[in-house]
């Protein structure tokens, strides 16, 4: 193997150059807060003074002997259960509606759009008006039809599917990436179906979920991180209430941290999330060797 010349040398250089602020960045703000976070899940500490070392009593507390650790797990796994089923199958619907060549399609594109990039505090106050139960918007409307108001906040059982209405309605990053992956898909393949007699039903079975197999995945490792990470509203609205029905990991971690200032428990618990995280996404990687098509392969499905 011939060396590489001068000139190879500067363009490897030049290109470790370009990309070094966001090694930097990595290394400096995600690497090491992790492998400090880690490191301080071994230790008891107020933010005062140096850590004590206590091995893993933070862990063994966690598990043993802290219920509103496993009310916020529980609280977020119903989130989820009920969030990312309704986000998968309502973006991908709404990226169908927005993929069809009709007049006017980008400013509803980009109407849909406009609520995932709002400020998270905004929206939460924005909505904690709509479900009020009093004078709220949404209870208004169903007073319409002679519906009762809903106690949507104050009711452990309507206040976490207030809070997936409320996710719900910021899909709009979702459908855009949904789109993204339609536009994508060979038009050759449409006219071909077309030509052999397949109904829209099929040539969406058949066609068009194979070729955005990917894309779904993709939205559903995001969707999985995302409900783990549920803060914002929770803390504006309800603050976990009422009877921790809406006290959800995040905010857990967060009152563990910086209002009982057990910054080593915190640094435990933001562990085990990450850990929670990382299972939940291999298990849906591994799993989606069954029924996310890459073109090229021809091993799919049969591992």
């Amino acid at each position: 193997m011939s060396k590489p010349t001068g000139m190879a040398r500067r363009e490897e250089l030049e290109g470790y150059l370009w990309v070094s602020p966001w090694i930097v960045g990595f290394f400096a703000f995600t690497l090491l807060p992790l492998a400090a976070s880690f490191a301080l899940g071994f230790t008891s500490w107020n933010g005062v003074g140096s850590p004590r070392f206590v091995g893993f009593a933070n862990y063994a507390e966690l598990f043993k002997g802290d219920p509103l650790f496993w009310q916020s797990l529980k609280v977020t796994a119903i989130f989820a259960a009920l969030y990312l089923p309704l986000s998968l199958v309502l973006g991908f619907g709404l990226a169908l509606m927005m993929n069809q060549p009709l007049p006017g399609m980008r400013l509803l594109r980009t109407i849909y759009y406009a609520p995932s990039v709002l400020s998270g505090v905004a929206i939460a106050v924005l909505w904690a008006f709509i479900f009020n139960q009093n004078f709220g918007v949404l209870n208004g409307l169903l007073g319409l039809v002679g519906i009762a108001p809903v106690p949507w906040l104050s009711s452990g059982f309507w206040v976490i599917p207030a809070f997936v209405i409320m996710q719900l309605w910021g899909i709009g990053g979702a459908m855009l990436i949904y789109l993204a992956g339609l536009q994508g898909v060979p038009t050759e393949m449409y006219d071909a179906s077309k030509v052999d007699g397949c109904s829209w039903g099929r040539r969406l079975i058949h066609v068009t979920l194979p070729m955005t197999s990917p894309t779904i995945l993709f939205n559903l490792v995001l969707g999985v991180i995302g409900t783990f990470q549920v803060f914002t509203q929770a803390y504006i609205i309800t603050q976990g209430g009422p009877n921790y029905d809406s006290y959800f990991y995040a905010l857990n971690l967060y009152d563990t941290a910086f209002q009982s200032l057990r910054l080593g428990y915190a640094s435990a618990m933001a562990t085990i999330l990450f850990l929670l995280i990382a299972i939940c996404s291999a298990a849906i990687f591994r799993g989606s060797r069954r029924w996310v098509y890459y073109a090229g392969r021809r091993d799919v499905g049969r591992r």
